[in-house]
């Protein structure tokens, strides 16, 4: 090439340079807007079908895979070999891979609990008898509030292996409260008693009709266990009512409970 040329050659390829910059540029910016509201609109369409929850999860990983698709598009727009970048990308994700084979783990996890769907948001759960509600289900992770205010994160793999018990999944809940009476006591006079207490409770309801159930013979006391069905939400305030409501009838009725039997050791 003439000497004369080289100066408009180096110009013309410091322009094209500029050019491809420019392009790089602006395909990384409107990739990177288009996604997110690509994205964004997926989550909506997704949330209509699994819930908020299961929308996020959704949509970070239509982000990562739309970042990942206007990142190579730019690197090529910049002439970059992309078959040296993805064979070093191998590589690397081949080592990654064996150093995060837990991550990896709990991502699949989460997908599995994505689909499978054993509590949502809001939900009361027990895990390994951890109870909490459960504030978040991410990719990786699912957080719980425990009702003493702590928070725990407990990992997807975890879950997917554990028995989860959701105590939020059906409206109705039944109580259960163990009770011990003396063995002088008239057995169907206590099962009156339990069955008045269950009728004047308000927030007992009639149906499913509460139980009085025999369970055994103890060392001091024959076995009751009186089960009454209530609301979910009124829960603990039901269990409180009836066993204060039981402990009055009891004593106006003069039906006795009596204290643990204490064996004696001797030595």
């Amino acid at each position: 090439m003439p000497d004369w040329l080289k100066p408009a050659a180096e110009l013309l390829l410091e322009s094209e340079r500029a050019a491809g910059l420019g392009r790089a540029l602006l395909l990384l910016v409107l990739g990177l807007a288009l996604g997110r509201l690509l994205t964004r609109t997926l989550a909506a369409l997704a949330g209509r079908v699994m819930g908020g929850a299961r929308a996020r999860v959704v949509q970070n990983i239509a982000w990562y895979a739309v970042v990942f698709v206007v990142i190579t598009s730019v690197l090529r727009e910049l002439d970059f070999d992309l078959s040296v970048l993805l064979g070093a990308a191998g590589v690397l994700t081949v080592a990654v891979g064996f150093a995060s084979q837990t991550s990896a783990s709990n991502v699949i996890s989460g997908i599995f609990l994505l689909v499978e769907r054993p509590f949502e948001p809001g939900d009361v759960v027990e895990v390994e008898g951890l109870v909490g509600e459960v504030l978040s289900v991410d990719l990786m992770s699912v957080r719980l509030r425990t009702f003493d205010n702590r928070f725990v994160r407990v990992p997807n793999e975890s879950l997917i292996k554990a028995r989860i018990t959701n105590l939020s999944r059906f409206p109705l809940r039944r109580v259960d409260i163990p009770i011990g009476v003396s063995y002088d006591s008239d057995l169907d006079h206590v099962r009156a008693v339990l069955e008045r207490v269950a009728a004047e409770e308000p927030l007992v309801l009639e149906q499913p009709a509460p139980l009085v159930d025999v369970q055994g013979l103890g060392d001091s006391a024959v076995q009751i266990s009186f089960n009454v069905w209530v609301m979910r939400p009124d829960v603990l305030a039901a269990r409180a009512s009836v066993i204060q409501r039981v402990l009055l009838a009891f004593r106006e009725e003069g039906i006795e409970i009596p204290f643990p039997h204490q064996v004696a050791i001797h030595r």
